[in-house]
């Protein structure tokens, strides 16, 4: 299992970086760099079924069905090639800690950065185990980086292993999954896979099937700039108005206050002056009436504050961004079930937790595709303390070459 490191570290040299304000499709042309290596990979490796989509940035291929398993249902695996905008992908330099002691990283003696325990301190529990990570300029890229490697190694172990009884496997890398577009063209008709897992999680062990029902929103809100030393009962500041917005949702459900089922109404960006401001948001619940009298609050907000300041000073567009894939992987528990059968089987404990978040598998759910999250041994994703386990992604890669065993095996669902 050793190439999945090597596959991961190649990787994650290629800037992906997905942008948020673009408008192309891509976001960013540079994704189609990781998508052109994978596709020249996959033929190397004898892939077959290979599509390129070079308008979308979507690569899709097929391991076959070994001889006697063409009847077993065909399984996906599915990762995003895109990195986050958060922090730059450009120069990534990844390192890996021999036998880590539990203790402070030193990521970059020029500069001094540290990844210290006492801000992460779930870092002792990997003493004993190789980390990889960066020199603290850049994030890593383990969000998705890690899980296209995994898919790729498994791919290639199980064409170079024929032997071993699996039915049909279609492998597909999307673009643009940081910034909430990675199912928007993906093709699930030519995929044609049964059902499917997103390889996009944390931590050994972990298995998601549900996500957070989620929209987006956008507050303007129309001031009246005066000069302040004439202002008195004329002046409406659209900044402070939008700040008196915030101070009337829920102040405990913030995300900084909030874990687990808890959802939260979320101040992503706050732009403006006297005369206009523009507040984004997300809003976020994993049940689905919660969700729906958040969203209820917050347009009651919005007619409230209308009323004290005038009709349209607080103009709100609202858009639900996807559902919590719950509702479609019920339906379908066999997934689960034999992810968590599996792990017991390599000694894995299953760790079945909600994402705070979204992935493709939950728009994808929905779009026909019953498809929940498996772990990619990755930690701190999104910042410059990122960082991957290299025990965990050899571990993860056989627990991808069991699950499609073990639906030959089983023949169904």
């Amino acid at each position: 299992m050793e190439k999945v490191i090597e596959n991961f570290l190649r990787y994650v040299k290629i800037d992906t970086q997905s942008s948020e304000d673009s408008t192309s499709l891509p976001s960013t042309l540079k994704q189609h760099d990781l998508a052109k290596v994978l596709v020249d990979e996959l033929q190397k490796m004898g892939a077959e079924e290979i599509t390129y989509d070079r308008e979308h940035c979507y690569v899709y291929a097929s391991v076959p069905a070994s001889v006697g398993h063409e009847a077993a249902p065909v399984i996906g695996f599915i990762a995003h090639m895109d990195t986050s905008p958060a922090v730059t992908g450009a120069g990534v330099k990844p390192r890996i800690v021999e036998e880590y002691d539990g203790k402070d990283i030193l990521l970059n003696p020029e500069k001094q950065i540290v990844m210290r325990v006492t801000d992460f301190p779930e870092l002792p529990s990997y003493k004993g185990k190789r980390l990889i990570v960066t020199d603290g300029t850049t994030l890593l890229g383990a969000d998705d980086k890690a899980g296209v490697a995994e898919i790729m190694a498994m791919a290639e172990y199980l064409l170079a292993h024929p032997e071993i009884p699996h039915g049909k496997v279609r492998v597909g890398f999307t673009p643009d999954e940081e910034v909430g577009a990675g199912a928007d063209h993906f093709d699930v008709k030519l995929f044609g896979a049964d059902f499917a897992y997103t390889v996009d999680g944390g931590r050994l062990g972990e298995l998601e099937y549900e996500n957070f029902n989620a929209a987006g929103a956008k507050v303007t809100v129309h001031g009246r700039s005066v000069h302040p030393g004439a202002a008195k009962d004329k002046m409406q500041n659209a900044i402070l108005m939008a700040q008196e917005f915030q101070s009337m949702l829920p102040a405990a459900e913030n995300p900084m206050y909030t874990c687990g089922y808890e959802g939260f109404y979320h101040l992503d960006r706050l732009n403006g002056t006297v005369e206009e401001a523009v507040a984004e948001y997300i809003i976020r619940d994993h049940d689905r009436n919660k969700f729906e009298k958040k969203k209820e609050t917050f347009l009651q907000v919005g007619e409230f504050l209308n009323k004290k300041y005038g009709e349209n000073v607080f103009e709100i567009e609202m858009k639900d961004s996807y559902y919590n894939m719950k509702e479609v992987i019920e339906k379908h528990m066999h997934l689960v079930e034999n992810a968590k059968e599996v792990m017991l089987e390599l000694g894995i404990e299953p760790v079945v937790v909600p994402i705070r978040g979204g992935t493709d598998g939950a728009r994808l759910s929905f779009m026909g595709l019953p498809c929940p999250n498996l772990c990619t041994g990755g930690a701190n994703f999104h910042g410059r303390f990122e960082y991957a386990c290299v025990d965990e992604m050899e571990k993860i890669t056989q627990l991808l070459i069991k699950i499609v065993q073990k639906y030959a095996e089983k023949r169904v669902g």
